[in-house]
């Protein structure tokens, strides 16, 4: 595919506006919804102060029993390296599959937006041209340029006139 028809595309693709409309639209749809939270949030402060009182306690039980723990893990740590190293291998494995989920769900979360902002891009504009982004008008379109014209090579040079042959002697082989 030439590069022109590349850029062409890149620049007349919707789907990033989409995307971004999406977006937009569900943060403003989220933002509705923060009022609400604020009042359950202040409502809900007293007894989360209480909770959070009775962690500390807890946490300042598990911090005065911590060294004796430490000291029991540092001497029952595991001699066997191989054992280690087949779980930090299992474990990097686990992690490479999840980041390619992850990689999956973000292209599928982008497609999800680009949708929802065409769902909101088309209701917010005229429908008089089903596209204006694909079709431009005369005023902003330069003359159309044939991609043949883009892709062709430039004039090849006169060939070069070529030298007569030298005529060669005939010399009798061994045989005749």
């Amino acid at each position: 595919m030439p590069i022109t028809d590349e850029i062409k595309k890149t620049l007349t693709d919707p789907t990033p506006l989409y995307a971004l409309a999406g977006a937009g639209d569900l943060a403003y749809e989220k933002l509705r919804e923060v009022p609400g939270r604020v009042e359950a949030l202040a409502a809900d402060r007293q007894g989360a102060q209480e909770k959070a009182t009775a962690r500390l306690h807890e946490a300042q039980e598990l911090l005065a029993a911590a060294p004796a723990k430490v000291t029991e893990a540092v001497t029952a740590f595991p001699a066997d390296l191989k054992v280690l190293q087949e779980r930090a291998q299992g474990f990097a494995l686990q992690q490479v599959a999840r980041a390619l989920e992850l990689a999956v769900r973000a292209k599928e979360t982008y497609d999800e937006l680009a949708e929802r902002g065409k769902v909101v891009v088309d209701k917010a504009r005229p429908h008089t041209d089903p596209d204006p982004v694909l079709a431009p008008t005369a005023e902003t379109d330069p003359a159309p340029v044939e991609a043949e014209q883009l892709d062709a090579p430039a004039a090849p040079a006169a060939p070069a006139p070529k030298k007569p042959a030298k005529p060669r002697k005939n010399t009798p082989t061994a045989t005749e």
